[in-house]
C-alpha cells in the first residue's frame, strides 16, 4: 500500500511537472537585427598606387562586411554624402521576399538617394551563404562602392564540410577613368563613341599594382610605395583549413583565380552548397561568388602567390595580373614568395570555362528538385546594335531604358504613363537568325517595357548569345537575377535547339544560382518560379553593358506587395511626395 502511494505520488509530481514545462515557454534562438550605419563619400584613395577619386562607406573600400545569421534581419541606415551625386545599393543575392522596395535598383524598385539623405534599408538574410552588396545608380559600382555579406547558419547547425577558419576576397578590375568620363563616352554618337576599354589594373580585396613608371603620369599621382597598394595578404597557420569566399564585381573582366601550389575545393556557390571537385584555378565572372577550401599544407617557410587573371579577351590588350600573398605565420605578411609570378591559364581556352560551368552540380544532400517542365519559356538573343546613331546592347532587339518613375511604385499606383506598356518580345527568328555574322539588326528599337509574369509560374530563359557588331566577335556575358535563385539547367556550344538541347537538360541536381555566364557563340538554360511579389531586375553584370541597354525587367504578384514606405520615393511621377525616414 505504501509502495502504491508513492507510486502515485511520484506520478502526481511527474505530471506537474509536465504541465509547467507545458506552461512555461522554452525560449527558442531569436533572430537578431544587426543595426549598421553607413555614410557614403568620395576620398582620394590609391588602391592601386594610382590616386584618384572613389567612393567610400565609411571611409573604407571595399565596404564594411555585413555579417549576419540566417534569419537575422539586416538594418542599414545609408546617409549620401557625395554632395552632387544620387546614390543606390543593391544587396546582390538577397532575394528581398517580403521587402521588395529594399531591393536598391534605381528606376526597378525605389528613386535614388539623393545628397544629404539618409535611407534605410531593411530586409531579412533567409539563407546563408555568400552575397555581396554594390552601388546600382549609373555606373558607380566600379568607383569602390561594393563589400561582402557573410551570412552564417544559426547556432547548432553545421555545414557539410568542415574548416577552422573564414575568409571573405572580393577581385575586381579597376579604372582610373572616372565613371561620368567613362558613360558620356559610351552615350556619344556611334561617329565619337569611346570604349572604355581594358582597366588599369586588377584589384585583390581592393590592393592593386599599377606600373607608376608609366610615360606621361602627372607628377605625385603615382606612389608605388604608398601602403594603401601594399599586396592584400590572407595570413594562415600550417595544418589548417581555410574557406576562401571568393566573389567578383568585375566591370568588364572575366577572370581566374589561382594559389600557387594550392588546390582548390568548391563547396558553394551563389550561397548553394556544391558536390565538391577540385581545380587548380577558377574561372569567375562578374557577380559570381564560391567558396572554396583550400590546406595550408605546403612547406611554411615561405608565402605563395595568390594571382587572377584576364580570361576571354585578349590577354595582350589587358591588364597585368593581380597579385596577392597566402602568408604562413609567422612569416612577414608582405614577405614576396621566392618564386616567380606563376602563368595564368590561357585566355582563351574556351573550353576550359565551359567544363568548370558543366561541372558544378548541387551538393548530394541538398538538390532543390526544379518542376520538370516549364509554364513559360522566353528565349533572349544577346546583340550589339546601332539604335538612333548610337551603339547599344540590346535582346531580343530590345534595349533596355530606365524609366523616371521605378516600376515597382508605377505597378502598385497604376501609374500607366510612367512606363511603355508594351511588352518586350519573348523571342527572335531563331531558324533564319545566323548568330555567327554581323547583323544589321535593323528593326532594332529602345524601350523601357517590362515583362509581366502570372504569380508563382515555372518560367525558362534561355540565353543566348550571339556575334558582336565586329567579325567573329562574341562576348562572355554574366547574367543576374534580382529576387530569385535559378536553377542552372545547362550550357551548350552554337544556336540553342529548341527541340533537341531541352531533352539534354540536368534536371536531376543542378545547381541554383543567381549569377550564371552565357559563353562565347553559346547559351545558358535557366529556370526559376515566379513566386516572389515585386519587380525584378535581370541583366548583364558587365557595367558597360547594362549602361548600354543589356537587360530586362520582370514584374510578379504586384498585388501581394505590401505599402510602400514612402521613402522609395520622389522621382518621376511621385515628385513631392512626403519622404518619412
Amino acid at each position: 500500500m505504501v509502495q502504491l502511494l508513492q507510486r502515485k505520488s511520484c506520478n502526481f509530481i511527474l505530471v506537474g511537472l509536465c504541465l509547467l514545462f507545458c506552461l512555461v515557454k522554452v525560449p527558442a534562438v531569436e533572430a537578431k537585427i544587426r543595426h549598421y550605419k553607413w555614410e557614403v563619400r568620395y576620398e582620394y584613395k590609391s588602391p592601386d598606387c594610382f590616386k584618384k577619386l572613389v567612393i567610400t562607406i565609411n571611409g573604407r573600400t571595399p565596404g564594411p562586411t555585413v555579417l549576419a545569421q540566417q534569419g537575422d534581419t539586416v538594418v542599414v541606415e545609408l546617409k549620401n554624402s557625395l554632395l552632387t551625386e544620387n546614390v543606390a545599393i543593391h544587396w546582390h543575392g538577397i532575394r528581398q521576399i517580403g521587402s521588395p522596395w529594399s531591393d536598391g535598383t534605381e528606376g526597378v524598385t525605389q528613386c535614388p538617394i539623393v545628397p544629404g539623405d539618409t535611407f534605410k534599408y531593411e530586409f531579412v538574410v533567409d539563407r546563408p551563404g555568400t552575397y555581396l552588396y554594390h552601388a546600382h545608380y549609373g555606373m558607380q559600382r566600379e568607383a569602390g562602392l561594393y563589400g561582402s555579406i557573410r551570412v552564417a547558419l544559426p547556432e547548432g547547425k553545421s555545414e557539410p564540410f568542415f574548416y577552422d577558419y573564414d575568409r571573405s576576397i572580393i577581385l575586381n578590375d579597376w579604372y582610373h577613368k572616372s565613371t561620368y568620363e567613362q558613360a558620356v563616352g559610351l552615350s556619344l554618337p556611334s561617329s565619337n563613341f569611346v570604349w572604355v576599354g581594358e582597366p588599369q589594373s586588377l584589384l585583390i580585396q581592393g590592393k592593386g599594382r599599377f606600373d607608376c613608371a608609366t610615360p606621361s603620369l602627372e607628377p605625385g599621382v603615382c606612389n608605388a610605395t604608398s601602403p594603401e597598394c601594399s599586396p592584400y595578404a590572407v595570413t594562415v597557420v600550417p595544418g589548417k583549413t581555410y574557406r576562401l569566399r571568393i566573389s567578383s564585381l568585375t566591370a568588364l573582366s572575366a577572370l581566374s583565380f589561382q594559389i600557387e601550389g594550392h588546390n582548390m575545393t568548391v563547396v558553394e556557390a551563389d550561397g548553394h552548397y556544391v558536390e565538391p571537385f577540385v581545380l587548380k584555378n577558377l574561372f569567375i565572372y562578374s557577380g559570381e561568388t564560391y567558396s572554396v577550401l583550400i590546406e595550408a599544407n605546403q612547406d611554411p617557410s615561405r608565402n605563395y602567390w595568390m594571382t587572377t587573371n584576364v580570361v576571354s579577351r585578349n590577354a595582350t590588350k589587358s591588364a597585368p595580373p593581380g597579385v596577392a600573398f597566402l602568408n604562413y605565420y609567422p612569416n612577414h605578411p608582405q614577405r614576396s614568395p621566392p618564386t616567380v609570378l606563376p602563368a595564368g591559364p590561357a585566355w582563351n581556352d574556351d573550353k576550359a570555362r565551359l567544363n568548370q560551368s558543366l561541372a558544378i552540380k548541387a551538393h548530394r544532400d541538398f538538390i532543390h528538385t526544379p518542376p520538370q517542365l516549364p509554364d513559360r519559356v522566353m528565349v533572349f538573343l544577346n546583340t550589339q546594335n546601332q539604335i538612333d546613331g548610337r551603339k547599344r546592347w540590346s535582346v531580343n532587339n530590345v534595349s533596355y531604358t530606365l524609366p523616371h518613375t521605378p516600376y515597382l511604385i508605377a505597378l502598385k499606383q497604376n501609374l500607366t504613363n510612367a512606363f511603355d506598356q508594351t511588352p518586350p518580345p519573348d523571342g527572335y527568328d531563331f531558324v533564319n537568325y545566323d548568330i555567327y555574322k554581323v547583323q544589321n539588326n535593323t528593326n532594332a528599337t529602345s524601350s523601357d517595357g517590362i515583362y509581366r509574369l502570372q504569380f508563382n509560374i515555372t518560367v525558362d530563359i534561355i540565353l543566348q548569345n550571339a556575334n558582336t557588331m565586329q567579325l567573329n566577335d562574341s562576348e562572355t556575358h554574366p547574367w543576374h537575377l534580382h529576387g530569385h535563385d535559378f536553377w542552372v539547367l545547362g550550357y551548350g556550344k552554337g544556336k540553342f535547339d529548341m527541340y533537341n538541347d531541352p531533352k539534354k537538360y540536368n534536371l536531376v541536381n543542378p545547381i541554383m544560382k543567381n549569377t550564371v555566364p552565357v559563353h562565347k557563340f553559346g547559351w545558358t538554360a535557366l529556370r526559376f518560379r515566379a513566386d516572389n511579389p515585386g519587380v525584378w531586375a535581370f541583366h548583364c553584370h558587365i557595367e558597360s553593358h547594362f549602361y548600354m541597354g543589356m537587360g530586362v525587367v520582370f514584374a510578379e504578384g504586384i498585388d501581394m506587395v505590401g505599402n510602400l514606405p514612402s521613402s522609395i520615393m520622389g522621382c518621376g511621377e511621385t515628385k513631392g511626395v512626403v519622404h518619412r525616414p
